[in-house]
């Protein structure tokens, strides 16, 4: 049954949302959003959200790797006039935080990435729209016209899925390819086991559609190892005889990986755990960060995702030598507070926290961290 364009599980999915005025709800920093999203989310989709692989250490350490960086601030140093913008090959941003590719924003919001490709626009910052979205690339595209964005690839055994996904993105003029490297297997996220996660019937995983008929599509509406297991560093030439697009590549945590990636001919390196939701008992990303920056030597861009819950932390990641950081699931808190407003406004609080946490410590200039 459908009303309005929602089916009625739609209807269902999100009836229980917005009890109180949102306007009642100060929301003064992630947290609250965070608390928002968890008290109003249904369980199963705060819970696929939330998941971290086995017993979550890694997830946690994210967050709490960067309680133990303190500051050496300098005084009287004139910070009456700021800039806080950076540029991600070549293109400029408004401030050095972005979106992580994440999948599946109807489970937050019912526009979904567009919502969140909107929000990244008029916050004029770069979002990373992932394979598994629930609205198509050529949707996000139009929902933001001229936006700053890029495209999260996941390699298929089916590698002629791969192939037209790459050629779609950059048809439709997306900037760069992002790899994901970190996923030959989905890690083992018990709360997604114990609540049997599939997505509801009314979401699908728009980019896919029709390139696995008749599976059973089981497994994150995927069929079980449909993920190639066989990617090496190889097919970074096979990207790169498929697209002119610059290739960044998600989830190096050591230095010989990223002296790898740059052999390899990469533009970009994001130091990513995959929000600590593949191998548990690996390294907070910000952990990571200071021997892949010193590896690479400034020959890439190096970027940072995981555990940035703060504007303090965007600053800690600068000081250590990100180009700029990527948020994942505070984008979707954001989302499930208020659609696009909501992720502007942790967008928002995220860029007035980082401003003020650079003056705290003497910086005027974001790029001379």
């Amino acid at each position: 049954m459908t009303v309005q364009g929602f089916n009625f599980f739609s209807l269902l999915f999100f009836s229980s949302r917005f009890p109180e005025p949102l306007s009642a709800m100060a929301m003064v920093c992630l947290s609250d959003f965070e608390a928002y999203a968890k008290k109003y989310l249904p369980k199963i989709a705060w819970d696929f959200f939330a998941a971290g692989a086995d017993d979550c250490s890694t997830r946690d350490e994210n967050i709490l790797a960067y309680k133990r960086i303190r500051f050496r601030p300098r005084m009287l140093r004139d910070v009456s006039m700021m800039d806080i913008r950076t540029k991600l090959l070549g293109t400029e941003i408004s401030f050095p935080v972005g979106i992580a590719p994440t999948g599946f924003h109807q489970l937050a919001w019912p526009d979904g990435e567009k919502s969140t490709a909107r929000a990244a626009k008029a916050m004029n910052t770069c979002y990373i729209a992932s394979t598994y979205s629930t609205c198509t690339l050529e949707e996000i595209s139009a929902a933001a016209p001229g936006g700053l964005q890029w495209f999260q690839l996941y390699i298929h055994r089916n590698r002629a899925v791969s192939q037209q996904l790459v050629q779609r993105a950059e048809a439709l003029g997306f900037q760069a390819l992002v790899l994901t490297a970190d996923l030959p297997y989905t890690g083992k996220r018990r709360d997604d086991v114990r609540n049997g996660f599939r997505l509801p019937p009314h979401m699908k995983l728009k980019n896919l559609e029709g390139a696995f008929e008749g599976d059973d599509c089981s497994e994150y509406g995927l069929p079980p190892n449909s993920l190639d297991p066989s990617v090496t560093w190889n097919d970074i030439y096979w990207l790169r005889s498929l697209t002119h697009l610059p290739i960044v590549i998600k989830g190096i945590l050591t230095k010989e990986d990223a002296e790898l990636a740059v052999r390899h001919g990469v533009q970009g390196i994001i130091v990513s755990n995959h929000g600590g939701r593949q191998l548990d008992g690996g390294p907070a990303t910000i952990d990571a960060l200071v021997e892949v920056v010193e590896a690479v030597q400034g020959r890439v861009e190096v970027y940072l995702d995981g555990g940035i819950r703060k504007g303090s932390d965007v600053l800690k990641a600068l000081a250590l030598g990100a180009k700029c950081v990527f948020i994942g699931r505070p984008a979707l808190w954001g989302l499930a507070y208020k659609g696009e407003e909501g992720l502007q406004d942790v967008l928002r609080i995220l860029q007035d926290e980082f401003r003020l946490s650079m003056a705290l410590a003497g910086k005027r200039f974001s790029g001379c961290l």
